[in-house]
């Protein structure tokens, strides 16, 4: 006779004091997939949900050039960062319509995605059609016309990727993260060029490294939740199981400690001064982990980043240890 499961201890709540960081959210799990949604935003509210705002936090890898140059203190290379970042949050949403367009009808089949405006049709397909390549346009007219064609091209290119993704990369098993690491690397580089410095190797290798942690980590949350739920809205999940993902969010973890370990030492500027910032670097990759497979998250890093506690203490803990070592110290 099998004994019944054992009731999963709490002492780790006990001796941490940590509570769940960010509840499940319930505000749609009582209905069924089968009932209608009832439209609940205006079309301001839906278009501007459709271009993913909160997502916007992935573009600040396009200030790495300009913290890690040590010319945070220079006014001009603010702007222009500043103004690389906005075309790039442009373009990025750009993709998001684009992407949402190409999937309403898998999303309307998912118990979450379905609330998503397209799918909800809170917003017609026709005005996301409208929109989608207006905001693409101010992107390429910010890069071009206001940063240089340097950048223009990177984000010219950061499209070209989008949509590739879109129409066909995302459904290639591994090649869909490789894809996501590689936008990751044209923000930093984009970065870099617009503030005239030089992308250190090992900082582009980091960021491909960081941007395959959070891809294949996305991956498993994603082939928990709908194995969990039992749908199937991305089709290149059924090609990815939990033991593989967990050995490859394993591989890049390490990669990515290793790498930014090495950069830190390294640093064209400060040389091994950039120590410092490794401890933060860690607990935020560890906290992450924590949360995934722990608390069982499945909400994207912007939502964590946004509302976890302690993921805001370890990123706020590298900037003040960055800026001290590039800016005070220096």
């Amino acid at each position: 006779m099998r004994n019944p499961p054992r009731a999963r201890p709490t002492s780790l709540e006990t001796i941490t004091s940590e509570q769940p960081t960010v509840p499940a959210s319930a505000e749609h799990d009582d209905l069924s997939v089968d009932e209608p949604v009832v439209p609940r935003r205006s079309p301001l509210r839906a278009a501007i949900k459709t271009g993913r705002p909160q997502e916007w936090i992935k573009n600040l890898f396009v200030f790495a050039g300009l913290l890690f140059s040590g010319k945070f203190n220079q006014p001009h290379a603010v702007l222009e960062a500043t103004l690389t970042f906005g075309a790039f949050c442009l373009i990025s949403s750009a993709g998001y319509y684009l992407n949402d367009l190409l999937d309403v009808e898998l999303d309307r089949k998912h118990p979450k995605k379905r609330f998503r405006p397209l799918a909800a049709g809170e917003l017609s397909e026709a005005a996301a059609k409208a929109i989608a390549p207006a905001l693409a346009l101010v992107a390429l007219a910010i890069a071009f016309g206001t940063v240089n064609w340097e950048v223009g091209l990177m984000v010219v290119g950061y499209g070209i990727a989008q949509v590739a993704y879109s129409l066909g990369l995302k459904q290639i098993v591994i090649v869909d993260v490789m894809t996501l690491a590689g936008l990751f690397i044209l923000r930093v580089a984009a970065g870099a060029i617009a503030v005239d410095a030089h992308a250190s190797e090992w900082l582009l290798l980091c960021t491909g490294m960081i941007a395959l942690f959070l891809g294949f980590t996305k991956r498993r949350q994603e082939a928990v939740s709908e194995l969990h739920e039992g749908t199937s809205s991305r089709p290149v999940l059924e090609h990815y199981s939990l033991p593989f993902l967990d050995q490859m969010v394993a591989m890049v973890t390490t990669g990515t400690v290793i790498s930014y370990s090495i950069y830190a030492v390294n640093s064209p500027i400060v040389g091994n001064e950039m120590m410092w910032t490794i401890p933060p670097v860690v607990y935020c990759i560890f906290r992450y982990l924590y949360l995934i497979y722990d608390r069982a998250e499945d909400r994207s890093i912007a939502y964590l980043v946004s509302r976890d506690k302690g993921m805001q203490a370890g990123l706020a803990a590298f900037a003040l240890a960055a800026f001290a070592v590039l800016y005070v110290f220096n």
